[in-house]
């Protein structure tokens, strides 16, 4: 998981790729339809569509992130406790030895 993270950081910021690149596609997509010869109609159907799909694209990436932290934190956590218990042990067969 720790290399499925690392390869979507940008310069080691911790910015996902995804967020860059969305907001690349709303602009590029905002300036196409403002220059399109199309009816007012036309522009504003384009632009509610636009609107839902983003919608729809910022939910998913939203619900990405927050199964990304539960795993996360499910690892960090068991992380921990493998360590708290590693070093009871340790203590134990210290106090043993002693």
């Amino acid at each position: 998981m720790k290399e499925e993270l690392e390869k979507k950081e940008v310069g080691g910021t911790g910015r996902s790729v995804v967020v860059p690149f969305l907001v690349g596609g709303l602009v590029g997509a905002g300036i196409a339809l403002l220059l399109a010869p199309k009816a007012g109609r036309e522009v504003r159907a384009d632009i509610k569509d636009l609107a839902m799909k983003t919608k729809d694209n910022v939910a998913s990436t939203i619900q990405k992130g927050r199964e990304l932290y539960t795993e996360g934190t499910n690892a960090i956590s068991g992380a921990i406790e493998a360590g708290k218990a590693a070093f009871v042990e340790e203590k134990e067969r210290h106090l043993k030895s002693a």
